[in-house]
């Protein structure tokens, strides 16, 4: 495919990342101003990932059934963006209508989860569309491109509230609510996302189920989907869930495992580094005072300089002769960039450890996806498959998000401490990658 089609099968993609930066970065601190504990606070961070192990499989299961005038995916990416720009709107102003901190958490909780849920919606058919319409060549490009769209629509969202603040929208309000420089990025980021995914609708033709089933050598019902040129069992070709993960490659399984301590790591990132930032540069975990804002604002910025930096290592990726090897250094580079986060007390310096970690991000987006669709090539159920695969993404963070109370405690209560243990995390996710198989 020319570039330009490959560029136009991610575009919408930028969008749904404004949408997810501005979660990621900036939902632990509305919790936390809403009035949250910060040894409850890992339990927020329950619902996303709970949400994507339940929505994403589902997703590419029906669409793997689905056959209309508008595509097979679009129609699920359209849906999900819909409700996101709605939710968006909403999930700021928690603690804007009068009601008591115990309520105003409740309401949080609930547009989170609706918010993930969309957003999963969203996410999860990018991914289906380049496993659907791509080569086996032309598919570490492809993942790259949707790589960089992804960073660069985090470096947008991730730096809104800063930039709103520096426009003059204040950056403090009274305690308990949300700052209008949040209240107005979320704004903004929903009328972003809903025009990305109008342009990726308008420009991607999916193929009919003539075209797809010729393409990927397999049955034109896209109910079975089961390989033409195979002597595997014929129950591969059944879409229950169960049967598809025993009949699994391999190597769905083992870049599951270090998957599983990747995400593990990032989700202590999410839920702790504002807390950790703000306790190592600005000497304060208070929720209610000037310095937390700011230290909230600037993490921003930070995330927005990882995202930079993984837009930049995207582009190295392709460049390594052996993927295992980028994977494996990515990892380690990513984990010694959170182990930098508690010693470094210049907010200008922290710019170095998130680079590092930017470089972690950037193979977590690729490099899994590179490995397990070569590997599912003539399986069948592309979408089922990946909707699966993020079980690997979302269980992790799950149990990370369970334990992550006992782990902060057990590190003194101190959030920079919590960093530590993700570049420990991922570290250990590292030396898993020498047991992936590659498949070129």
């Amino acid at each position: 495919m020319p570039f330009w089609s490959l560029w136009n099968l991610s575009f919408g993609f930028f969008g749904v990342q404004i949408a997810y930066a501005l979660q990621s970065a900036n939902i632990s601190r509305i919790f936390r101003t809403l009035g949250a504990d910060p040894h409850d606070l890992s339990f927020f961070w329950i619902l996303p990932p709970l949400m994507g192990i339940l929505v994403q499989p589902i997703v590419g299961t029906l669409s793997d059934k689905t056959w209309c005038r508008f595509g097979r995916r679009i129609p699920y990416l359209f849906v999900g963006a819909a409700v996101a720009v709605a939710v968006m709107c909403l999930l700021p102003n928690a603690g804007s209508f009068g009601m008591a901190v115990s309520t105003a958490l409740v309401f949080g909780l609930i547009a989170l989860m609706l918010l993930d849920t969309s957003i999963n919606m969203a996410m999860q058919p990018f991914k289906m569309l380049v496993g659907d319409m791509v080569n086996e060549e032309q598919k570490a490009k492809a993942y790259s491109i949707q790589s960089f769209l992804c960073n660069a629509g985090s470096v947008v969202g991730f730096v809104f509230p800063f930039f709103f603040t520096w426009i003059g929208l204040a950056n403090e309000a009274e305690r308990g609510v949300v700052p209008p420089s949040v209240v107005w990025s979320f704004y903004i980021g929903a009328a972003i996302l809903i025009l990305c995914v109008l342009y990726t609708t308008l420009k991607v033709k999916e193929w009919p189920p003539q075209e797809y089933a010729a393409y990927n050598g397999i049955s034109e019902n896209p109910e079975s989907a089961e390989p033409s040129k195979s002597s595997e069992p014929s129950e591969k070709s059944s879409a229950n869930w169960f049967v598809l993960l025993r009949n699994a490659p391999a190597t769905f399984w083992k870049v599951g495992v270090v998957q599983f301590f990747c995400w593990a790591a990032f989700l202590y990132m999410w839920t702790y580094v504002t807390d950790a930032v703000s306790e190592t540069v600005w000497g304060t975990t208070d929720a209610g005072t000037k310095a937390y804002q700011d230290a909230g604002n600037w993490t921003g910025v930070l995330y927005a300089i990882q995202a930079m930096g993984s837009v930049a290592w995207a582009m190295v990726l392709p460049r390594f002769s052996n993927m295992k090897l980028a994977y494996a250094v990515s990892l380690v580079l990513g984990g010694l960039g959170f182990a930098l986060i508690p010693f470094i007390p210049n907010q200008y310096g922290q710019i170095v450890p998130f680079l590092l970690i930017g470089c972690a991000w950037a193979a977590m987006l690729a490099m899994p996806f590179t490995f397990v669709t070569n590997a599912l090539e003539g399986y069948g159920h592309m979408g089922a498959y990946l909707g699966l695969f993020n079980g690997t993404i979302c269980l992790p963070q799950i149990v990370a998000a369970l334990c992550g109370g006992t782990l902060f405690t057990l590190v003194g209560g101190h959030q920079s401490s919590m960093m530590i243990v993700a570049g420990v995390l991922l570290c250990v996710g590292a030396a898993f990658v020498s047991g992936i198989r590659a498949k070129r």
